[in-house]
């Protein structure tokens, strides 16, 4: 992508409204513009990002057999009064009603939709497990909308559920999904850690949710430091197989959010208790019959008698995981990106448009990256090199390929690292194959 063509209306000063790093830096990155309180258009660069995490978001998923569909934003108010919650969800639910007066709401989220779609379709305990999954844009009407996109109003969420014959089954289910998540967010390029919750409007006995390390986190949490040296990058995951010990060894340590903490436990832990803030990102919940009960959803169990299903729901908050990347990586010059989730991998930047030389090494740079498949932003403004090198920090792209003439003629251009800011001279055929690997 050329930028003399790509649409990417940075801003100079920081936006008076801007509270935290995460929205300063998409304002300023020109990744999004407020259209109102808690809603956001996402421009090109923002959609990018935003894309990409999606995608990895939906490998993991695949990975474990959850399947994919699409659920509507709009849902009618009768499913909800049948499980109860369309009086007892609160005025964060948008209700609205058609041309017909009927009674429709913007789905904060998808349980009663899915348990109908389920119930329809699904007779027999012989077609469970089922794992559903969608990507869709969900709405609630926060008193307080603040922080960008890390509290809007419209957001964009992986929502799945899951349905089976009995507890054990489902326990199976829920691993899968805890194992999923903690995969997810290696990918992301963060560290997160699983945190028992409440389950709140959600329901259910038991549930999870998933924090990552940020020091403008909104959360004060406590944990074990083991936990900064578990990963499971080494293990070997067979998603068929017996997967409670790895979520043993991931609930094993203590580790708590502000509000499950537990002062006796912690002061137990002496040297071995880290404090800090962390942000939500995943959320996942087992709430057994809660729903398949009010609403009816059961299958032919073994003895032909008819049980209820056994059910979960598990959330990932795709745009909220773009501020969150955010808040964990940046600096003063701007956003860091991990290299999985940046827009581009490379920035390439003329610093002399005019030359000729520069001109036709920035040419041959740019058309090689391509062909080997590395994403890049080659600036090719007429601007001062400050105004390129700021901008290249500012949005973040992990790695920076400078091309001057004084370079040129030692046969070199500058690598930097925009996570380290390490910089290095390398031929252009070093340069092609130190980012094409």
């Amino acid at each position: 992508m050329r930028l003399s063509g790509y649409f990417l209306p940075t801003l100079k000063e920081t936006p008076s409204d801007a509270q935290i790093a995460s929205h300063r830096l998409m304002l300023r990155a020109g990744m999004i513009r407020q259209s109102s309180a808690g809603i956001y258009s996402w421009l090109p660069l923002g959609f990018r990002v935003l894309k990409r995490i999606e995608q990895i978001v939906r490998e993991e998923q695949n990975a474990i057999g959850c399947h994919e569909m699409l659920m509507p934003t709009i849902q009618p108010a009768d499913l909800w009064r049948e499980s109860g919650r369309y009086d007892a969800y609160g005025p964060e639910m948008l209700r609205i009603s058609d041309r017909h007066q009927r009674d429709m709401l913007y789905g904060p989220t998808n349980e009663e939709q899915i348990t109908e779609i389920f119930r329809s379709a699904v007779r027999s305990y012989r077609h469970l497990p089922k794992l559903l999954y969608h990507i869709q844009w969900k709405f609630r009407d926060e008193v307080r909308p603040r922080f960008g996109v890390m509290r809007g109003r419209e957001f964009l969420m992986k929502d799945a559920y899951s349905f089976d014959a009995d507890k054990a089954s489902a326990r199976r289910s829920y691993n899968k999904m805890f194992v999923s998540y903690l995969r997810t967010f290696e990918r992301l390029g963060l560290k997160a850690i699983p945190m028992r919750a409440e389950s709140g409007p959600i329901g259910g006995d038991m549930s999870h949710e998933f924090l990552i390390l940020a020091d403008t986190g909104e959360s004060e949490i406590a944990y074990h430091r083991d936990f900064l040296d578990m990963s499971l990058a080494e293990r070997q995951i067979d998603f068929e197989g017996d997967l409670q010990p790895i979520v043993d060894d991931f609930t094993a340590q203590y580790a708590a959010t502000d509000v499950e903490r537990d002062p006796e436990a912690e002061k137990a832990l002496g040297d071995a208790l880290i404090t800090g803030r962390g942000i939500e990102v995943g959320h996942i919940f087992f709430f057994g019959t809660k729903y398949s009960k009010s609403m009816d959803a059961g299958v032919s169990g073994p003895d032909g008698d008819e049980v209820f299903v056994e059910m979960g729901s598990y959330g990932i908050g795709v745009s909220r995981l773009v501020g969150a990347i955010i808040e964990a990586c940046h600096d003063e010059a701007g956003i860091v990106w991990p290299e999985s989730v940046a827009p581009f991998k490379v920035g390439l930047i003329n610093l002399k448009v005019d030359d000729p030389d520069c001109s036709a090494a920035c040419e041959q740079l740019y058309g090689s990256l391509g062909s080997n498949g590395v994403d890049v932003l080659y600036d090719d403004r007429s601007e001062r090199p400050g105004v390129k090198f700021a901008d290249m920090d500012l949005i973040g792209l992990p790695w920076q390929v400078v091309v001057g003439p004084r370079g040129l003629k030692a046969g070199v251009v500058e690598l930097k690292s925009r996570k380290t800011g390490e910089k290095q001279e390398v031929g252009l055929e070093s340069v092609l194959s130190m980012l094409s690997t």
